[in-house]
């Protein structure tokens, strides 16, 4: 792993790059392909030192594909409930969900759990066979960028320990027979998504030539991270997507979603987002009170990581972000390096968000015994589900080179 450094010279010979993050240019020296590049003034990476080939990648993709059909359909928990055997798979709680009036709801939990991950095994399975018959990458290739953090089998993992705390009230649990199939899928996908690199997968299908000009001119793309002067219709010469100073409507785009999610957390914490029916009884639980309901019952770490996903993350991601427009709006020159670390957080910290939706879909495949014992989803689910959504794509949204427009363009050390 190296640190490159800042421009200090002629750069006629040099490799440019600059950042996506704060628009830095820089020169790219030559990198063995273990070592990764990281931009002198803001830290972000640059060039990811992993790089599996695609022989490699595509003997995963295949493992995941046959993995598939167990770690979905077939038990994950299975449960002595009331002299009955029930068994919860993935498949069933998304059903569920569907079957008791929330189809957009159970839409979420598939995409983030089925859909994504299948679409990252069909799209490098893509790249192998459509590069053999000459088709176009461009597509696949950029909508694996964006993929990374829809997929949330690992957040589903945990989710199924908090169901396991909860439902062991009810009933007697045991591991069910696709388990250690979901548990080599979830490691095989996170093993795909830390050597899968896309710089160098770009470079072997689409390669460039150093382009020749003015360093200064000198534009990057934030679809491919390409960094080059545009073409003669004002495209990326590689992704072929429009190549911009700034991504157009960021703060207009990062506002309505964020401002859509302000108001969707507020029935998503105040109305029940999950209702028992014990006995005859109907017992509601909102985000807070599920998890002083878990607290009070000895489970401390189990209501911990709920309160940090549902209640902690959401409202953590939403201050930082107004904070962050502001400083944009007006122009704040200062704590710049913070200030990007903080949008880092709340990008990496997001998707967890997503963890009571999915225990909830565990919880209605698992506890539905009619009159007995019944669990169904409350109407906050879809709020909630909506707002950590938006969310994220308000975090998608906002160019962070905006954060650094208020400096000098040749500054590259900011204090904190």
């Amino acid at each position: 792993m190296m640190k490159i450094h800042a421009i200090t010279g002629p750069l006629s010979t040099a490799r440019h790059q600059r950042c996506c993050e704060c628009d830095l240019l820089f020169i790219l020296p030559p990198l063995a392909g273990n070592q990764a590049a990281y931009c002198p003034r803001c830290n972000a990476k640059v060039v990811n030192g992993r790089d599996w080939s695609m022989t490699r990648l595509t003997a995963l993709a295949v493992t995941m594909l046959l993995l598939m059909p167990f770690a979905f359909t077939e038990p994950l928990i299975s449960i002595r409930l009331l002299g009955s055997h029930i068994h919860a798979s993935l498949l069933e709680g998304v059903w569920q969900m569907s079957r008791q009036g929330d189809p957009i709801t159970a839409s979420m939990v598939a995409f983030c759990t089925m859909g994504a991950p299948l679409t990252l095994v069909l799209s490098l399975l893509y790249l192998r066979i459509g590069h053999r018959l000459g088709m176009n990458l461009r597509p696949v290739l950029l909508m694996l960028e964006r993929l990374k953090e829809w997929i949330m089998l690992d957040i589903y993992l945990i989710g199924m320990a908090v169901a396991t705390i909860k439902v062991k009230e009810y009933a007697d649990i045991a591991a069910g027979s696709a388990l250690i199939a979901y548990l080599c899928l979830t490691l095989l996908s996170l093993l795909t998504l830390i050597h899968m690199n896309l710089e160098q997968l770009w470079e072997r299908y689409y390669p460039q030539q150093q382009p020749q000009g003015a360093p200064s001119a000198l534009h990057v793309c934030l679809s491919c991270h390409y960094t080059g002067y545009a073409d003669s219709r004002g495209r990326c010469p590689r992704c072929h997507i429009a190549m911009c100073h700034r991504q157009p409507y960021s703060l207009q785009k990062t506002w309505a979603a964020l401002i859509a999610a302000m108001i969707l957390l507020i029935p998503a914490n105040l109305l029940p987002i999950s209702i028992i029916y014990a006995n005859g009884a109907r017992m509601e639980d909102t985000i807070f009170s599920g998890v002083v309901s878990l607290a009070t019952s000895g489970n401390m770490p189990i209501a911990a990581i709920v309160f940090i996903a549902s209640v902690l993350v959401p409202f953590t991601k939403v201050i930082v972000l107004i904070t962050l427009l502001f400083s944009i709006h007006f122009k704040t020159s200062h704590s710049l390096k913070t200030r990007i670390r903080l949008l880092r957080l709340v990008r990496w910290i997001g998707r967890w968000s997503m963890l009571d939706l999915f225990v909830i879909a565990l919880m209605m495949s698992l506890v539905n015994r009619e009159q007995l014992l019944s669990f169904t989803m409350g109407p906050a689910a879809f709020y909630f589900g909506s707002a950590v959504i938006l969310t994220i794509l308000a975090v998608e949204w906002l160019d962070s080179r905006l954060i650094w427009d208020a400096h000098a363009t040749g500054n590259a050390e900011y204090d904190d």
